[in-house]
């Protein structure tokens, strides 16, 4: 399998945002549309008289053939989540599906703490204008910390399959420094759960469904999974713990697994058919990819340098 690189196709700097952001389109997520795909992504906002960031989602509308960007939001998608709530500064990212006549999407909460920069959980939304807006469907999380699975629930990618709601998501398994001046690190790994419904989750509870390559510190992000032929193609991202930021050989690149049941996953980086450019806009890392089908075409959306602080790119699967 190979992928074909068309290049970046999104940058927030040329169109103007809500409130006037334009910077960051990260984890961008595709729902196909009969004329158009819309592309849902996280963009940021400063808190006034901080660096905190927010996050916030927005989307753009390209034409099918992603050659052309008909529309950018101008208006709030999904409102911040209320004073303590889960997701109170920002969503970061959401997942969007149809599903039984429904706009669905899957968000991932982030709120604030003291100690670490931030906690996470997954909360479930509802559009009912064509995915112009989205409603939260409860106030709560339906994922979040739980006994195995104490830190960083998030990263949720949802699909129906044989009528049974399947997500994966990350898990944290905790905050490490690497060095008394350090800030905190996280490390965080791939799970499963299945639902009926899409709001009462069953968890497996702290097992790791993708093994990892670089060691126990390895780090695995936004998983997508999408069936071609007989078989089940995961793609994620994955880095090393600490001195991502600044080290290209430790940031972010994408992974590759295969399964013939969506509970076992075989690692095959091997096959993955994409790895970073030499130079320019993804040369440093490639990360939150997306992997979705229009048409006769399998396409996969991902973020590059800065963690997709300049926009988003788009590859297409050789067959």
């Amino acid at each position: 399998m190979q992928w074909r690189k068309i290049g970046k196709i999104f940058d927030p700097r040329d169109y103007k945002l809500i409130s006037g952001l334009n910077e960051f389109a990260q984890s961008p997520q595709a729902l196909v549309f009969e004329d158009f795909v819309r592309v849902y992504f996280s963009t940021r906002s400063r808190d006034v008289g901080s660096s905190n960031f927010v996050s916030h989602i927005a989307f753009a509308d390209f034409d099918k053939s992603f050659s052309t960007v008909k529309r950018v939001s101008d208006h709030t998608v999904l409102a911040l989540g209320g004073v303590g709530s889960f997701d109170e500064h920002g969503v970061f990212p959401m997942n969007v599906l149809r599903h039984d006549g429904k706009i669905l999407g899957y968000t991932s909460g982030v709120n604030r703490r003291t100690a670490v920069p931030v906690d996470t959980a997954i909360g479930a939304v509802v559009s009912k204008d064509q995915g112009e807006t989205f409603q939260r469907q409860r106030v709560g999380p339906v994922l979040s910390a739980s006994l195995h699975e104490p830190f960083l629930v998030a990263d949720p990618f949802v699909q129906v399959f044989d009528g049974v709601f399947h997500m994966w998501y990350i898990f944290g398994l905790g905050w490490k420094r690497f060095s008394d001046q350090a800030a905190p690190d996280r490390i965080y790994k791939i799970a499963h759960a299945t639902s009926k419904d899409g709001i009462h989750w069953a968890k497996n509870d702290g097992v790791q469904v993708v093994a990892s390559t670089l060691g126990a510190e390895e780090c695995q992000a936004l998983p997508t999974v999408i069936k071609i032929g007989t078989r089940y193609h995961m793609y994620f991202c994955y880095r090393y713990a600490d001195n991502f930021r600044t080290d290209p050989r430790r940031g972010y690149r994408i992974g590759h697994a295969v399964s013939d049941d969506l509970l076992r996953w075989e690692r095959d980086d091997e096959s993955v058919g994409i790895d970073k450019s030499p130079s320019g806009w993804d040369s440093q890392m490639m990360c939150y990819p997306h992997v979705f089908q229009v048409e006769s075409r399998i396409l996969m959306l991902y973020n590059g340098n800065e963690f997709g602080r300049h926009g988003f790119g788009l590859a297409e699967l050789e067959l």
